[in-house]
């Protein structure tokens, strides 16, 4: 995924002369090409990232569009008041990348585990907040959200995620896809951790005989209501939902509430399935911490 936006954002920056990328110290080396392009409009913050979302909405208040990038704790809960104030209050036109978001840097402990952002960043009032599930969806959501008014989130993975979206029709913000049929049982998944659940069906239709769909959510905040009334009419008996972050503010929550304040939480059968309220203190590559946590 960052090797698509390394490449999706030098494209634009050529075409464009009002997008400046802000970087907290990392992948230097990655945005040579952009800095080759536009030297000027590189702008390496060091690792200061609540000045950099200040920088960033001052950027866009002046009328450029900033495009904020760096590992996803430093630039959710490190700089919170000032993605809050700088950004969400003034609807600043600043897209935050979050890399390596959930456990994709799983082995370096806490510190880089992201697995409160989606509740961090959803929290702030006219910050939309999207986890795309591979590098085609990213393409998408990186053309839209820089042409649209007010800021958006974006929490992405490292690199060689697997493409799962190449046959959806339309991928837009705030629009939900079923990427596979089925009519007993629907998953309901955001961002990479998605192809679990492709890999999991396979096994599971063999076994249980049961028919199973999955949904892609990628798009969190806002959140595919319409989408939602249409999978409560096919009569699905079980909603399981599916998230490499936390229950609080995450979409099981987000899903949860919608069925209750739909009134059809008493029809339905839900299953949520996310990481645990705690600090994980187990170390390990991220397939690994994936199935300790049972999540895989």
């Amino acid at each position: 995924m960052r090797t698509l936006f390394q490449k999706k954002i030098t494209a634009l920056a050529k075409k464009r002369d009002d997008i400046v990328l802000l970087s907290g110290d990392i992948g230097n080396k990655m945005f040579d090409d952009f800095k080759e392009i536009a030297p000027d409009r590189f702008i390496n913050c060091g690792i200061a990232e609540a000045s950099m979302m200040s920088v960033a909405g001052g950027l866009a208040l002046s009328g450029m569009r900033p495009v904020v990038y760096t590992i996803t704790p430093f630039v959710t809960a490190r700089c919170f008041e000032q993605a809050k104030i700088s950004v969400g209050y003034h609807e600043a036109n600043v897209l935050i990348i979050g890399t390596g978001s959930g456990l994709s840097y799983a082995e370096l402990g806490a510190t880089h585990h992201s697995l409160d952002d989606i509740s961090i960043m959803g929290s702030i009032p006219n910050m939309r907040v999207l986890a795309p599930c591979d590098s085609n969806q990213l393409g998408f959501y990186l053309d839209e959200a820089l042409n649209i008014k007010g800021p958006t989130y974006i929490r992405i993975g490292k690199k060689g995620e697997p493409i799962i979206t190449s046959g959806v029709s339309e991928i837009r913000i705030g629009k939900s896809n079923l990427i596979k049929e089925g009519s007993d049982i629907l998953i309901l998944g955001i961002g990479p951790i998605i192809n679990e659940a492709l890999s999991a069906v396979k096994k599971l239709e063999s076994e249980s005989q049961k028919s199973i769909a999955i949904g892609d959510m990628s798009s969190v905040k806002p959140m595919d209501e319409i989408f939602l009334k249409e999978m409560v009419k096919r009569k699905f008996k079980t909603w399981i939902t599916l998230e490499e972050h936390g229950f609080i503010g995450g979409i099981g929550l987000r899903i949860n509430n919608w069925l209750f304040k739909n009134d059809e939480s008493k029809n339905i059968n839900t299953i949520n399935l996310h990481t645990p309220d705690q600090f994980i203190h187990t170390l390990g590559k991220q397939k690994f911490l994936r199935k300790e946590l049972n999540i895989d």
